[in-house]
C-alpha cells in the first residue's frame, strides 16, 4: 500500500472520528454539473483527552490546567468533564480493590461516575481552569469536552516531585486516544524506570501490543502481546518487565489490535530526574524536533526505522543565527529496524536550537525524540522533546506562569510570521497578543506574553500567519533546591477544526 493511499485512509479515518456536520444544500439555478464543493473548516463538537496518573511518589504535588480557545462558529451549548480511569496494577494489570475505589467520584450530569468535581472543573472558552492532586494515589482521568468547549480543548498535567527517582518537573499535554504510537528515547538501563501508561476511554476492553527495539533489532518479548486494557481503566507497563536485559536506549511501539488507548512513556532517572517522554510524529523522511533549551549541558539524539530500508539522515540545528551543522555529528546512519543514539552533548553551545533532520538521499521514514539534560553533578535534570508535526492552523499550550517560560518557534523552510495570544488568568486579567517573525532556517525562543493584571495561570495559542511552516515547543521551569526542574511541550495543531465538504441534494440517487 503507497503512502498516498495511506494518507488518503488516515483522512479519511481522523474526519469520521470527528462529531460534525456536512451542510445540505439545493442545486443552484446555474444548472452546475452538482459536483461538491470545496470543503469548509469547521469547529469540531467533540473531543476526548486522556491524562495519565501523574506520579507513584508519595511527594509528588501535581496541577491540571484546562483551556478551550475562543473558536468563532462554535456551538453555544455544551458540556466538558472528567471521570477517573479504574487503577490497574503496574505488575499484572489486574485492577484491585483500591484502583475500584480511586475510580470512584462525584456523579456527573449523565449518571457516569466522573472526578471533575473534586479534580479539575474545566471553565468557559477564554478562560483556564486549573485544578490539584497529592501523592501517589491520583488516578489517570478520561476527559470528554462537547460543543463550545470542544474545539482545541488542551488540557495540561505538570507534577513537581521534590526527591527520589525522576525528581523535578514532569509534564505532559494530555492526548486524544488512538491506535498507533512511537516513543524513541525510552530505556531499560540501570538507573532508569520507564513504565509505558495505557489509557482505555472506551466502554468495551482494548487489545494492545507492545514492542521494544534496541541497537540491535527488536527484542524478544513474552509479554507484550495481548495485552487487555479493561473499559474506564489505566495500566502501567513497566518496560523492564517486558524483555530480558538492559538497553540503554530503546523505542516502544504501542500498537491496538481493538478498541483505542491513550499512550506516553514516563521515564524516571535515579540520578538525572525524569519526565513524560511523549509519542513522536508518525514516520516521515523528515523531522524537526523543536525547544532545545540554551542552556542544555547533554543532548542525545535517538531515532529508528520502522520500515525495511536504512536511513541517511542530515543532522542540523536551526539556531537564532541560522541553520548550522554540529561538528562531527553531519550525518546519523540509522539501520532498519535497529535503534540508534548519539550524544551531541552541548549542541546549542548557549543559543537555543531545533534540530532538523532531513535526508542525504532516498528519504526513508523515521521517528525520533531528544533527551535534553540541564545542569551539573547531582543537581542535573532530564526533559524529552519528540519530533512534532507543524503548528498549523492553530496550537495551544495551557499551564503558563509570570515566570519560568519559554516559547520556542522554528522555521526550518520559509520565514514565518506568527501571532501569540496569551489568554486571560484563571484567577483574573485580560488577554495579550503579540506578533513575532521567525527568519527563515532560524529558532527564535521568545518570553511569551502575559496577560494584563495577571492572576493564577494562561494558556498561549500560536497561530501563524504568513510565510512557511512553523514548529513550538513550550519549555516551563521550576527551580528547587538548585535542581533546574524544566519540562517541554511540543506544540501541534490543537484540532480545533475539521475540513467538511460541502454536500448537494442529488435525487437521482432515488430513481430506479
Amino acid at each position: 500500500m503507497n503512502r498516498t493511499t495511506l494518507s488518503l485512509i488516515a483522512g479519511t479515518a481522523a474526519l469520521a472520528a470527528v462529531t460534525g456536520f456536512a451542510a445540505l444544500s439545493a442545486p443552484d439555478a446555474s444548472g452546475t454539473d452538482g459536483a461538491a464543493g470545496a470543503a469548509a473548516r469547521l469547529p469540531v463538537e467533540r473531543t476526548g483527552l486522556l491524562c495519565p496518573a501523574p506520579s507513584t511518589s508519595d511527594l509528588a504535588e501535581t496541577s491540571y490546567t484546562s483551556f478551550t480557545p475562543v473558536t468563532k462558529g462554535a456551538a453555544g451549548g455544551g458540556r466538558a468533564g472528567f471521570e477517573a480511569a479504574a487503577r490497574e496494577s503496574a505488575d499484572t494489570g489486574a485492577g484491585d480493590e483500591k484502583g475500584e475505589k480511586d475510580a470512584k467520584g462525584a456523579k456527573g450530569g449523565d449518571g457516569r461516575e466522573t472526578a471533575g468535581a473534586s479534580v479539575l472543573e474545566p471553565g468557559k472558552p477564554g478562560t483556564p481552569a486549573t485544578g490539584e492532586a497529592s501523592g501517589a494515589e491520583s488516578p489517570a482521568l478520561v476527559g470528554i469536552a462537547e460543543g463550545k468547549f470542544a474545539p482545541g480543548w488542551t488540557v495540561q498535567e505538570t507534577t513537581e516531585v521534590a526527591a527520589g527517582a525522576g525528581r523535578g518537573l514532569q509534564g505532559v499535554a494530555c492526548a486524544a486516544p488512538d491506535t498507533d504510537f512511537w516513543f524513541p528515547g525510552a530505556s531499560t538501563a540501570a538507573d532508569r524506570t520507564d513504565y509505558v501508561h495505557l489509557t482505555n476511554p472506551d466502554d468495551s476492553a482494548a487489545v494492545v501490543d507492545i514492542e521494544l527495539y534496541g541497537k540491535d533489532g527488536e527484542l524478544e518479548s513474552a509479554t507484550g502481546e495481548g495485552i487487555t486494557v479493561q473499559p474506564h481503566a489505566s495500566e502501567p507497563i513497566l518496560l523492564s518487565t517486558l524483555a530480558d536485559g538492559r538497553q540503554t536506549n530503546l523505542t516502544v511501539h504501542v500498537t491496538v489490535r481493538s478498541g483505542r488507548v491513550g499512550a506516553a512513556v514516563q521515564a524516571l532517572d535515579d540520578r538525572l530526574g525524569g519526565d513524560w517522554l511523549a509519542a513522536s510524529a508518525d514516520p516521515a523522511g523528515s523531522l524537526v524536533l523543536p525547544g532545545i533549551p540554551k542552556d542544555a549541558t547533554a543532548v542525545r539524539l535517538v531515532a529508528f526505522a520502522p520500515g525495511d530500508a536504512d536511513a541517511d539522515l542530515k543532522v542540523a540545528l536551526a539556531s537564532p543565527s541560522g541553520t548550522i551543522t554540529p561538528a562531527g555529528h553531519e550525518t546519523l546512519h540509522v539501520k532498519a529496524g535497529m535503534t540508534a543514539a548519539v550524544d551531541l552533548d552541548d549542541v546549542t553551545r548557549g543559543e537555543a536550537g531545533s534540530l532538523v533532520l532531513t535526508p542525504t538521499g532516498r528519504a526513508v521514514p523515521v521517528v525520533a525524540a531528544l533527551r535534553v539534560v540541564r545542569g551539573e553533578g547531582d543537581r542535573q535534570e532530564t526533559a524529552f522533546i519528540p519530533a512534532t508535526r507543524p503548528v498549523g492552523a492553530r496550537a495551544t499550550a495551557a499551564d503558563n506562569r509570570a515566570e519560568g517560560g519559554t516559547l520556542s518557534l522554528a522555521a526550518p523552510g520559509r520565514a514565518a510570521t506568527v501571532k501569540v495570544t496569551a489568554s486571560a488568568g484563571s484567577e483574573g486579567g485580560t488577554a495579550v497578543s503579540r506578533t513575532y517573525t521567525v527568519r527563515a532556517g532560524t529558532t527564535r525562543d521568545v518570553e511569551p506574553p502575559v496577560p494584563n493584571g495577571l492572576k493564577g495561570t494562561y494558556a498561549l495559542t500560536v497561530e501563524p500567519l504568513t510565510g512557511g511552516p512553523v514548529y513550538a515547543a513550550r519549555t516551563l521551569t521550576a527551580p528547587r533546591d538548585g535542581v533546574p526542574g524544566f519540562t517541554v511541550q511540543t506544540l501541534a495543531d490543537d484540532r480545533g477544526t475539521v475540513a467538511v465538504p460541502e454536500a448537494e441534494e442529488d435525487l437521482s440517487v432515488l430513481q430506479d
